[in-house]
């Protein structure tokens, strides 16, 4: 029996020093499965509430720095929507101009949490909205392409122009088709100006002739870099971050999204309605 000091026989070196090798072989493949995914799993938007069971928020890792350039064969002149606001028209309104209150939406279109939150609490968002108890500022953000690689955030941003272009109902109904149609977020099919195109068709009066050449021109691309790096100059850090009158809201809870219902009173107690 060896004894308890004794160094390890040039065999028993040989498999530890194997063991070791695949050890850290499986551990620097972790890392590289995490990086490809880049989704981390976050904390809540209210300050002191983790959120626990899972569920995850898109972090952007851009910091201080822009968006990123767009293609060399996207236009470089900058053309500002229609039916926008703000500098430089990155803020698009829906809802009516003289609601009291305001609640901000920052989102990007990649972003499967981002879905998420849509798929629980785009139709209270709507109505809230509509019954003017919140006009809906909705601020746009393209991290997740530098985050996953590929241009679907930035494109399917120049496509938004193009809609809030035909009118602030058509953006919203574009909106929500791009969210209900989102792909994975390691595919890229929001890069292709044909696939959005498509999805354009479920929106009935959308798909008019200027809108299909700005989408296939890329005309808004410019203004869709303008409102990616607004994005990333706001403080917010994480898609989706929802806020009313400047107050951030708890969207979920543990790993479920609030129901409308609870999204909706959650909204009107930060208003100060109830």
């Amino acid at each position: 029996m060896s004894h308890p000091n004794q160094k390890p026989s040039r065999k028993q070196a040989q498999k530890i020093s194997a063991r070791e090798r695949i050890q850290e072989a499986q551990r620097l493949e972790k890392l590289a499965n995490a990086r490809r995914r880049r989704i981390v799993v976050g904390v809540s938007l209210v300050v002191g509430l983790a959120l626990v069971g899972g569920t995850a928020l898109a972090i952007s890792t851009a910091g201080d720095s822009k968006s990123s350039s767009a293609d060399a064969v996207e236009p470089t002149a900058m053309v500002v929507p229609a039916n926008t606001s703000g500098a430089d028209g990155t803020v698009i309104t829906y809802g009516k101009a003289d609601a009291a209150h305001t609640l901000q939406v920052f989102e990007d279109f990649r972003c499967p949490v981002c879905k998420n939150f849509e798929a629980a609490n785009g139709d209270a968002v709507r109505k809230l909205a509509d019954d003017g108890t919140v006009k809906v500022e909705y601020h746009l953000a393209a991290f997740l392409d530098k985050n996953l690689g590929g241009k679907g955030s930035r494109t399917a941003l120049a496509a938004i122009g193009a809609a809030v272009n035909e009118g602030v109902d058509k953006f919203k109904a574009y909106h929500d088709v791009l969210y209900t149609n989102q792909p994975d977020e390691r595919e890229d099919a929001f890069g292709d100006v044909n696939h959005l195109l498509e999805l354009a068709d479920k929106v009935p009066g959308l798909k008019t002739d200027a809108f299909v050449k700005a989408v296939t021109d890329r005309t808004y691309a410019p203004w869709a870099k303008k409102v990616a790096d607004a994005f990333n100059d706001s403080g917010v850090t994480g898609t989706p971050t929802v806020k009313v009158d400047g107050k951030p809201l708890t969207l979920f809870s543990g790993n479920k999204a609030l129901t409308a219902e609870q999204f909706t009173a959650q909204v009107k107690q930060a208003a100060g309605l109830q």
